[in-house]
């Protein structure tokens, strides 16, 4: 594979479904992306349970984050992982509702990414915890839009956070 770029995906689910629950979905990503040529050097960090994040009426969510390298341009990217969504069962019913499994590209290399179907880094990265955390987790050094990871306090914040289980990759 020529021309990798890093990326980060941020994953997430809080509902069961006939295909099964948020972490049989979140491990079944990892070993996509471990069987998929086009990705490489895949490392999922530890799964963490949070409390809802917008909408609070709803089951608490499993989440975690994965590391890759892959030569898919960001849209290419974008459309993996909405059908990775899509084999989980995810039914869109409202925003920050419940799902199986939610795929949210965190980051893209460095780059800056702002159009009507993606937003790199992430727009609500530096505000949620349950994505900062296991971030840090799997790379302590990572700058986003050029801040430390390791300085940012809601990265080390565990509040509403649960750490349920280390992978082995």
């Amino acid at each position: 594979m020529t021309n990798k770029v890093q990326i980060y995906l941020g994953l997430g689910g809080n509902i069961a479904n006939e295909l099964g629950d948020p972490t049989s979905h979140i491990l079944a990503v990892r070993d996509t992306l471990n069987t998929d040529e086009r990705f490489c050097d895949v490392v999922l960090s530890s799964l963490y349970a949070s409390k809802p994040f917008g909408v609070t009426d709803q089951p608490d969510f499993v989440n975690a984050v994965l590391s890759a390298k892959t030569a898919l341009d960001p849209m290419s990217l974008l459309n993996f992982c909405q059908d990775l969504e899509q084999g989980a069962g995810r039914v869109r019913l409202r925003r920050w509702g419940e799902r199986s499994l939610d795929v949210d590209i965190l980051l893209y290399g460095d780059d800056v990414i702002h159009n009507d179907r993606l937003t790199v880094p992430h727009s609500g990265i530096f505000e949620r915890n349950f994505v900062l955390v296991p971030l840090l987790e799997l790379n302590d050094k990572l700058m986003i839009s050029g801040q430390k990871i390791r300085e940012l306090a809601l990265a080390h914040e565990m509040d509403g956070l649960t750490k349920l289980a280390n992978n082995s990759n």
